[in-house]
């Protein structure tokens, strides 16, 4: 018998342990999982080995399809496809390890996803963002941080959680030679990538460090930005803390920490950065990831063919 519960648990270790995953990818996955062998109690299949393409196809199909009696919602075509995705992944490595004969999910197509541009901000609406959020001597401890949080999140294009993952010793500060600033930010898979800071995030971590942190640490964490109890600041709470900075500067759309990531690269590009640095900066693993930025920026791309080519 190939327990389907034994089976998620070896692999999930094997891509902590062997593959080093990120602990935010290794919950996705228990996520998708638990509702993939949920499903499979649900409908007798207690054995991975008795599963057939037919059965990967049937919870496909349960995923897209919503169920009034219990409220389940149905899930977007971009969640369902990642959701076989892992179900896949758990079909593969049984294979691999020789606890299945045949991988029955892998000709199973995930549902077509219509490519969705990147939600970016206007330069005028990021600064209007940074701008609802006080500064100066009348700046609250928590306002300071705030403030350092939304800086460093458009000025180095991190994912929210490389931001909260830093520590004090971490903090960009200014060079004695005046020469640029670089912030050591750890991504997917413990892959370390260097990238410049600008002098407004610099300003806004130093003021949170000399005037803000001090009041709100409690000496529990040695981590760069703290909650209200003096503790480490969760991607959830930075989600809340933009989301009420968006409804305070009247930008009137959803915002979330990864616009600001998109706005980064989109203004990047704008300005002309090269597309593979862009790629290092925001540490794609492959030019493809990066390269939907490009359909944000039609009118400079014109411009710059205009400019550069011979039979413009």
């Amino acid at each position: 018998m190939t327990d389907p519960r034994e089976l998620a648990e070896t692999w999930l270790d094997h891509l902590v342990v062997e593959r080093g995953v990120s602990s935010n990818t290794e919950s996705n996955y228990r996520r998708d999982l638990r509702r993939y062998l949920g499903w499979l109690d649900a409908v007798g299949l207690d054995d991975l080995r008795y599963v057939r393409e037919t059965d990967i196809e049937r919870y496909l199909a349960y995923l897209r399809t919503a169920d009034p009696d219990t409220g389940r919602r149905a899930l977007a075509a971009s969640s369902a496809a990642r959701a076989l995705v892992v179900a896949r992944g758990l079909h593969r490595f049984g294979v691999a390890e020789g606890k299945l004969e045949l991988d029955v999910a892998s000709q199973v197509q995930p549902p077509s996803v219509d490519e969705r541009l990147p939600d970016a901000l206007t330069v005028e609406q990021v600064g209007s963002l940074i701008d609802a959020v006080p500064c100066g001597e009348h700046a609250r401890p928590a306002d300071l941080r705030d403030r350092a949080l939304l800086e460093l999140l458009y000025g180095t294009g991190a994912r929210i959680s490389e931001i909260t993952a830093l520590l004090v010793d971490d903090a960009p500060r200014p060079t004695e030679d005046g020469s640029m600033t670089m912030l050591v930010l750890t991504g997917k898979g413990d892959i370390q990538r260097i990238v410049p800071v600008g002098g407004p995030a610099i300003r806004a971590v130093e003021e949170w460090l000399i005037r803000g942190r001090p009041a709100m640490s409690r000496g529990k964490t040695h981590a760069l930005l703290l909650n209200r109890r003096g503790g480490p600041l969760s991607r959830q709470s930075a989600w809340r803390i933009i989301r009420e900075v968006a409804d305070r500067a009247g930008l009137g759309m959803d915002i979330s920490p990864h616009t600001l990531r998109h706005s980064y690269a989109t203004h990047l590009l704008q300005g002309g950065a090269n597309i593979r640095v862009v790629q290092e900066l925001l540490g794609h693993a492959s030019v493809t990831t990066t390269q939907i930025y490009t359909h944000v920026t039609p009118e400079n791309l014109r411009q710059v063919w205009a400019s550069a080519h011979p039979r413009a």
